[in-house]
């Protein structure tokens, strides 16, 4: 018998993804997937789907999902986790879900430290709505509502979600990774890892950011996508451990 060594996570489901090609979803997916299996919580773990080019996460995760309206993802994980405390609760959530509308949302969950585990997907626009400027949006990128590119005397700077949250005292993770090449994909795996581990563990809020790629509303290819995330997000939205607590 020949020996596997690649295969689907049980965690994911087998509905083929719909993102565009060169999108970063689907790695990002397969990571929380592969996470769900080795610490052995699929049959617990209840995902909050967002409004957004992820808002079909519930077809694709193998796990109890459920649909929040545009933003509201933590305030409903917040209740599914206070009604079930021994399920693991998750969000999956783009910047412009995150970061725009459901700003409060977001901001009270961590206040609260509620015990739940956020994947924030950071790729600097609005996809899935014909690539508006987003409150991630780099000074200077140019998308539909910034087509001279976006100029901060008009618009202000880029929110950096992930400072921001691990300034209030009750955080217990936030990290920011990437997956723009092999080597940051295994780091990006090891933190949402974590951050499934402290819900597990009942230590509270733990979120990474990942940095993705959105090649259509940028106008590039798939691999010129994964260089701009190395050369012009990252320098913005620098990688690493933000706050943790075990530290």
């Amino acid at each position: 018998m020949m020996k596997v060594v690649f295969d689907k996570p049980k965690a994911l489901s087998d509905t083929p993804f719909h993102y565009c090609p060169g999108c970063t979803h689907g790695i990002i997916h397969r990571l929380v997937a592969e996470a769900m299996d080795e610490l052995n919580i699929k049959d617990k773990a209840i995902g909050v789907a967002p409004v957004g080019c992820s808002v079909f996460a519930y077809k694709y995760f193998n796990c109890d999902m459920h649909e929040a309206a545009h933003g509201r993802a933590p305030a409903v994980a917040t209740g599914i986790k206070r009604v079930l405390p021994d399920n693991i609760v998750f969000t999956y959530q783009g910047d412009g879900d995150l970061a725009s509308i459901g700003t409060a949302e977001i901001v009270h969950a961590a206040a609260r430290n509620e015990n739940i585990t956020v994947i924030f997907v950071n790729n600097a626009i609005y996809g899935m709505t014909g690539g508006q400027m987003a409150p991630t949006t780099l000074i200077g990128q140019k998308t539909t509502t910034s087509p001279y590119g976006r100029d901060p005397k008009m618009t202000g700077l880029p929110i950096k979600m992930s400072e921001m949250l691990a300034t209030l005292d009750s955080t217990y993770y936030i990290e920011r990774v990437s997956v723009h090449d092999v080597k940051h994909i295994k780091q990006a795996k090891k933190a949402i890892k974590k951050a499934f581990e402290n819900q597990v563990e009942n230590k509270g809020f733990s979120l990474v950011e990942v940095l993705s790629t959105c090649p259509t509303n940028w106008g590039l290819s798939p691999a010129e996508s994964l260089d701009w995330v190395k050369d012009s997000m990252i320098p913005v939205y620098p990688l690493g451990v933000m706050k943790d607590s075990d530290e």
